[in-house]
């Protein structure tokens, strides 16, 4: 397995998330009291099985909750010490938060470079620019296919796409939801070489994955996610050698009806030392 990158020292959060409830139309609750932080400099992994809440929880700090009839009832985020909870989202934006949606989400009727220059719609003309110029040398591939039609590239290619956009704003931190999803590992271990270079460049992350093989090894801590509530945490290193996460994540031996929640894989454990 390829070696972590450096951990960061020890500082104050960049992303401070404390005790967040949230609701959909005032009735469901998705979120039961989630706390997690990223440092400064940090690469953080987000684990857990579909309708976890691990996309709810990125609308709520991004602030496209209320685009999806969802509100914070509870709980706070911070970034770098500023409270964001209630502001618009292209306030977030020019806070130095940006996301990159589940799926990509890019205007694939426009160009390459067109939807790169969505992304810097908060910066000056002169400022995104620049940050165009950054993003085709990270991405030399899109800097070729400039005048391409987004809708025709590869899924890879897409993704670059995807995250470029987001890096057009210079954010402090990026979130991914979900950047594996529907790759060959091919580019999978593309991606992960992306988020890598991101984060050499002074970006934070949060990575939301159902790859743990791949979130994991780029990450230097990481959180599962259950039912909307945080039920593991640690080191990456750690999480890679529990036991419970290896056989719910990592390919262990429950498959099947056994693999619908993370307790289940402890009650299985337990049932097996029981009936030996």
């Amino acid at each position: 397995m390829t070696a972590l990158p450096p951990a960061p020292e020890p500082a104050a959060p960049l992303l401070s998330v404390r005790n967040l409830e949230v609701v959909y139309s005032d009735v469901i609750l998705v979120l039961r009291g989630v706390s997690l932080s990223v440092p400064a400099r940090g690469i953080v992994a987000l684990l857990g099985a579909n309708g976890a809440g691990k996309t709810t929880l990125l609308r709520a700090i991004t602030g496209l909750l209320p685009l999806h009839r969802g509100r914070i009832t509870k709980g706070q985020v911070d970034v770098e010490g500023t409270a964001i909870v209630g502001a618009p989202a292209p306030a977030i934006v020019r806070h130095g938060v940006a996301q990159v949606m589940e799926g990509r989400r890019l205007f694939v009727e426009l160009t390459v470079e067109e939807n790169l220059r969505v992304g810097g719609f908060t910066r000056p003309a002169t400022a995104a620019s620049e940050s165009l110029e950054r993003v085709y040398a990270m991405f030399p591939r899109l800097a070729e296919r400039r005048k391409a039609i987004a809708g025709y590239l590869s899924g890879g290619e897409q993704q670059m796409v995807a995250i470029g956009r987001a890096l057009m704003s210079a954010p402090r931190l990026l979130l991914l939801d979900e950047p594996s999803l529907g790759l060959a590992p091919k580019i999978v271990e593309q991606v992960r070489e992306i988020i890598e270079q991101v984060h050499a460049q002074g970006t934070s992350v949060l990575l939301v994955e159902q790859n743990a093989v791949m979130a994991l090894a780029v990450a230097h801590y990481g959180y599962v996610m259950e039912h909307g509530k945080i039920v593991r945490d640690g080191p990456s290193e750690e999480l890679r050698a529990d036991q419970d996460v290896r056989d719910f994540y990592l390919g262990g031996a429950v498959t099947g009806e056994l693999r619908r929640s993370f307790h289940d894989v402890k009650t299985y454990r337990r049932k097996k030392r029981w009936s030996a």
